[in-house]
């Protein structure tokens, strides 16, 4: 299918609420991860979110070239062209950009999203995060309320998160300490500066234990009930429904989480569930594995010319795109979203 549309994307994530799943959120950095996650979304019949970081956008433009915007613009072109050969819904994403980043990174992207609707084209990515971790609570919703009416002109979701996750993601380190955990205040504050959609929507990223990196099951505290509490402020505030869910929620840092902390976070509102370790682990796999054992053909030893049917990167690259799609319906079936495609 093509690209989701701004309509599509919001009815993705508003079955997902009101069905109790998520969608997985898979990171790539080249068109091989990027056809192992459309192939993994398939594969599972599930629709999707595929995005790219500040790293693996600078990787797309090619190591020489770092430019993120170049990076972005083609894996975002690349995937509306490929896309359209699968037969689900995907969206497009940018993942964390800190302040220092904004301005080569999200803020031109918003701005060729806003040229390409004012031609009547749709926006070129369909949600952007803004991560303000790093920053004072009352800047991070300043500068989210700037980048709000930016992408609500765009017709964009922007993605926002309050508090802190831990562990290192592309450079970003963050402490694993008590400002892991989202309080109620941070909540209310949060939907003070930016409504509840009549702004424009954004999903929220509140941290509840999440740390970035490879962890074992039970070594990473998750409190999952931080959400519930969230939620249940805002609704005590605004005087909504008992049991609403005015936060679209998403969940960082989800490696080595247990399954039963996934399904309470779900439960508790999470429509998106970031995945980058595991998958990059399982891409990796395969190649490790077949450089192993076909050693003496990838490489040319003892004056022997090698095996070019064992070193062609078609070789290992489909096992290596085997194996991260494997993770992807995985990923799926973790979230629920196995079988939750639009239109089919």
């Amino acid at each position: 299918m093509p690209i989701a549309t701004p309509e599509v994307y919001a009815q993705m994530l508003d079955t997902a609420k009101e069905r109790g799943f998520a969608f997985p959120a898979i990171n790539v950095s080249s068109s091989q991860t990027l056809n192992a996650a459309l192939k993994g979304f398939a594969d599972a019949g599930s629709d999707g979110i595929i995005q790219v970081s500040t790293g693996g956008a600078e990787y797309f433009s090619g190591p020489s070239v770092k430019n993120m915007v170049t990076g972005s613009v083609a894996f975002a072109a690349y995937a509306a062209e490929v896309a359209k050969a699968y037969p689900v819904n995907v969206a497009l994403h940018t993942d964390h950009c800190p302040k220092g980043k904004l301005d080569g990174f999200v803020r031109p992207l918003l701005d060729i999203s806003a040229e390409r609707v004012a031609r009547g084209e749709a926006p070129l990515f369909q949600s952007h995060m803004w991560d303000g971790s790093a920053v004072p609570l009352a800047e991070n919703l300043e500068i989210a309320q700037e980048l709000l009416a930016k992408a609500a002109a765009a017709k964009i979701i922007l993605e926002i998160e309050v508090g802190v996750v831990g562990g290192e993601e592309d450079g970003i380190v963050g402490e694993i300490n008590e400002k892991l955990y989202t309080t109620p205040e941070d909540a209310l504050a949060t939907v003070e500066a930016l409504g509840v959609g009549e702004n424009g929507r954004y999903m929220t990223a509140l941290t509840f234990g999440n740390v970035h990196g490879a962890y074992k099951p039970g070594h990473v505290k998750l409190r999952p009930e931080i959400l519930q509490h969230a939620q249940e402020a805002v609704v005590e505030k605004l005087g909504l429904p008992a049991g609403s869910k005015p936060f679209d929620l998403v969940f960082h840092g989800g490696s080595g989480s247990l399954p039963e902390e996934i399904a309470a976070a779900v439960s508790y509102g999470v429509v998106k569930m970031n995945v980058d370790t595991d998958t990059q682990y399982a891409f990796t796999r395969p190649v490790a594995d077949h450089m192993y054992r076909h050693y003496d053909g990838v490489l040319k030893i003892d004056g022997e010319v090698g095996d070019k049917k064992t070193y062609d990167p078609r070789s290992w690259g489909k096992a290596a795109e085997e194996g991260m799609a494997a993770r992807v319906v995985e990923a799926c079936e973790n979230l629920s979203s196995t079988g939750h495609t639009l239109g089919a």
